[in-house]
């Protein structure tokens, strides 16, 4: 075998056999499982430039993330900042204080939904919210969230990224880069978007922007096969696969050395060897038929509305389970965005999320998991207080609500998080936040600070100075949050 490999070295090109041998991952999976092959590093740059497991700055009290990202800016004052006073006041003109500037509203938009207490620590939540309640003594609403754009795009790249400018990091990238992957066998960055559509901004959601591609998330579907192109088309003996896997390694690796510092090319060659990993790790990761139909059922795997939400929730417990540290869930378009109808709006998109969501927290909590997770429900602004104008809609039950970047909520459990408690306050309108107002730095900051990360040192040089996800802020970790 060692003379054929000379041999066809002298007569292919490296591109050639490159598209020769695309198929042909199953036997890198297949040597590698029975040592037949030697393993290269997982991404065989130098330096910081690869998914080796690195050491946090402090000890952590979390060692995973399941971002549930709601497009479309969910309502605060429908779903989780009762406000009497806007109830009372509903269908009069605002108050000067809370005046839209911009002259989209013209009168006050009370709540459909009633609020109940819940819990030892009586937190607040919406009827709509009612296997989410069922935590509230794990949750932590931070109800004083702020942001600096009323565009979704830029609030989404600000609320992903720590800027409203595009092409910056994800924050699962700045995961990744800190703390390196726990498993060698799936990525360290994870996203799982919706079978129907992506969502918003589409791939740039879990784009690494100029960190090294090795950083990039992983894409995996929720419908089919999770990763595509893992299968050879053709089964060939595990022999000749292996030669030809060989060749390609031994093909890698001398082009790779006379190219150092080529960003592109580390993460193409890491790439490979994770796909080898991957074609049996994913595909048991992901193999829901494995959970009981108990577990099943409690997902919502049994019924239409939840089935698709909940597939993802479960797959991010799975993903979890085996070392995968940063985890988002999307859903397609932005549904959240409730220009009209919102009433109805909402109640679609709590009807999709909430018992997958509640499922989610008592599964990583009955498997001992929601001390080392961290779940961050939340969008990237939240509802108008008042009714947004579209047409003579008033008082037909049909109104909306515009962009609200002044004050929102969102909410944490796990990974350390202090629950049963409100963090912050918006005014009697729930217009603008008041009271411990929160950045979209201080959040990503206190994310970082729980998996052992300090945002101030978690830097990579870019356009000749130290960037970092919290970049130009005096961001602070939230204590009241996380604190012993």
């Amino acid at each position: 075998m060692n003379r054929e490999i000379v041999e066809l070295e002298q007569r292919l090109a490296r591109r050639q056999a490159i598209c020769r041998m695309g198929s042909g991952f199953g036997g890198v999976a297949l040597a590698a499982m029975l040592g037949k092959l030697d393993r290269p590093a997982l991404a065989a740059g130098a330096g910081t430039h690869n998914l080796q497991v690195k050491s946090p700055h402090h000890a952590p009290r979390a060692r995973a993330v399941i971002q549930l990202f709601m497009h479309g800016g969910p309502s605060q004052v429908d779903l989780l900042d009762p406000k009497p006073e806007l109830s009372r006041l509903s269908g009069q003109a605002p108050p000067s204080e809370v005046a839209d500037d911009e002259n989209r509203t013209t009168y006050l938009l009370g709540s459909p939904f009633k609020f109940s207490k819940h819990g030892e620590s009586g937190l607040e939540f919406s009827e709509v919210l009612s296997g989410i309640a069922s935590h509230a003594d794990d949750i932590a609403v931070v109800r004083s969230m702020f942001t600096e754009h009323r565009n979704h795009e830029q609030a989404i790249w600000m609320a992903n990224t720590g800027l409203i400018v595009s092409g910056r990091p994800n924050i699962g990238a700045w995961v990744a880069y800190g703390l390196g992957a726990e498993s060698q066998n799936l990525p360290a960055y994870v996203s799982l978007p919706d079978p129907t559509g992506m969502p918003v901004d589409g791939a740039r959601n879990w784009s690494c922007g100029w960190l090294p591609p090795v950083f990039q998330g992983t894409a995996i579907r929720s419908e089919g096969m999770p990763v595509l192109h893992l299968q050879p088309k053709t089964v060939r003996a595990s022999e000749v696969d292996h030669g030809r896997l060989e060749l390609l390694r031994r093909l890698n690796a001398r082009h790779q050395q006379s190219r150092p510092g080529e960003l592109e090319l580390d993460a193409r060659i890491a790439s490979f060897e994770l796909a080898a990993q991957m074609q049996l790790s994913a595909t048991d990761a992901l193999d829901l038929s494995q959970e009981t139909a108990a577990t099943q059922k409690m997902y919502g795997l049994d019924q239409d509305k939840t089935r698709s939400y909940g597939k993802r929730c479960l797959m991010a417990r799975r993903l979890v389970e085996r070392g995968v540290r940063f985890i988002q869930l999307f859903m397609a378009g932005q549904p959240w965005d409730t220009h009209s109808n919102n009433t109805d709006g909402i109640r679609s998109c709590c009807g999709q999320t909430d018992q997958p969501i509640a499922a989610l927290l008592t599964d990583l909590k009955q498997r001992g998991l929601l001390d080392s997770t961290i779940v961050q429900w939340g969008g990237e602004f939240g509802r108008t207080p008042g009714a947004e104008q579209r047409g003579d809609n008033k008082s037909t039950g049909t109104e909306g609500r515009d962009h609200h970047p002044y004050g929102f909520s969102i909410w944490l459990a796990g990974g350390g998080v202090r629950g049963g408690q409100t963090y912050g306050a918006t005014d009697d309108f729930g217009y603008r936040a008041i009271e411990h107002r929160t950045q979209t730095a201080d959040l990503h900051a206190t994310i970082l600070n729980q998996l052992g990360l300090d945002h101030e040192r978690l830097t990579y040089p870019h356009n000749s100075r130290d960037e970092r996800l919290t970049d130009v802020y005096k961001a602070k970790v939230i204590q009241e949050l996380v604190g012993a």
